[in-house]
C-alpha cells in the first residue's frame, strides 16, 4: 500500500505487539511515531523503525498533553493513530474477588484511561489530517469472558464500548475509529503467569492452530488504518485465529 509517507503513532511500541506493529507498518511505508513510557526503548524501536521516538505515560494526564504539545510544535500531523499500550504480560491470574483496588485502578487507568486521554490530547494532530484513522487494540478475551483476568478484560470491553461512541462522535470530522480483537499472542516478553501447556491448549482450540505473532495483527491493523477501509468505522475486527468466532 502506497501510504505516501502518512505518519502513525503507535503506543506501547517499545516492546511486545506494538514494536511488532510499529515495525510492520514501517515496512509498508508509514513513517512511524513509536511511542513508549520508557525512553531508551522507544528510541531503539524508532531507530529500526526509521521513526521518531515519542515518551509518554498515557496513564498520566499531564504527559499525554505535553507529548501532543510537542508534536503540535513540531508542526506533525496524524493520519494514524494504534491505540495499543497496556498492562497485561506482567499481571498474575486471580479471581476478581482477590484484585485489590490499586491494581484494578492501575489496569484500567492504563488500557482504558490511558487510551481515552492520549486520543483527546492528540485529536488536534489527527483534525489536520485529510482522513485520519484511529485503530484501538482491544482483546479477544472479552468475547470468552476469560476467567482471572477481571480487570484486563473489563477494560478491553470498555475500550471496545469506547471505539464505538468515538466512531460516532468523530464522524463530522472525517477521522474513523476501529477496534482489533487480537488472541494471545507470542512475543519476547516473558509470560510467567501462564505454562507452556496453557499456550498449547489454546491453540488447540484456534481454527489457525499456530501461536499467533504480532505479524499476524499488522495486516489488519495497516488494512483499518489505510484508504481501503475507507467506508469501515466503528467496527470490531477479531483477529485470534479462529479462537472465537464473531
Amino acid at each position: 500500500m502506497n501510504t505516501q509517507r502518512k505518519t502513525v503513532l503507535v503506543t506501547g511500541s517499545g516492546q511486545g505487539i506494538g514494536r511488532g506493529v510499529a515495525l510492520g507498518l514501517a515496512e509498508r511505508g508509514w513513517h512511524v511515531l513509536v511511542a513508549d513510557i520508557d525512553e531508551q526503548r522507544a528510541k531503539t524501536v524508532a531507530a529500526e523503525a526509521g521513526g521518531e521516538a515519542v515518551v509518554v505515560d498515557i496513564a498520566s494526564a499531564q504527559s499525554c498533553r505535553e507529548a501532543a504539545e510537542q508534536l503540535q510544535r513540531q508542526g506533525v500531523v496524524l493520519d494514524g493513530l494504534v491505540n495499543n499500550a497496556a498492562l497485561f504480560s506482567t499481571l498474575t491470574m486471580k479471581p476478581f474477588w482477590e484484585i485489590d483496588e490499586q491494581e484494578w485502578n492501575r489496569v484500567l487507568g492504563v488500557n482504558l484511561t490511558g487510551t481515552w486521554q492520549l486520543t483527546k490530547a492528540l485529536l488536534p494532530a489527527l483534525r489536520g489530517a485529510e482522513s485520519a484513522s484511529i485503530v484501538n487494540v482491544a482483546a479477544s478475551a472479552v468475547w470468552i469472558g476469560r476467567p482471572h483476568y477481571a480487570h484486563y478484560v473489563a477494560s478491553k470491553a470498555g475500550l471496545i464500548g469506547l471505539t464505538y461512541v468515538m466512531s460516532r462522535e468523530l464522524a463530522g470530522s472525517g477521522i474513523r475509529a476501529n477496534a482489533v480483537t487480537p488472541g494471545s499472542v507470542q512475543t519476547e516478553i516473558p509470560r510467567t503467569t501462564i505454562t507452556a501447556d496453557q499456550v498449547r491448549k489454546q491453540v488447540e482450540a484456534q481454527n489457525v492452530q499456530r501461536p499467533a505473532t504480532p505479524d499476524d495483527l499488522v495486516g489488519a491493523i495497516a488494512f483499518l488504518l489505510g484508504p481501503d477501509s475507507g467506508f469501515v468505522s466503528g467496527q470490531t475486527v477479531n483477529v485470534d485465529g479462529g479462537l472465537t468466532v464473531r
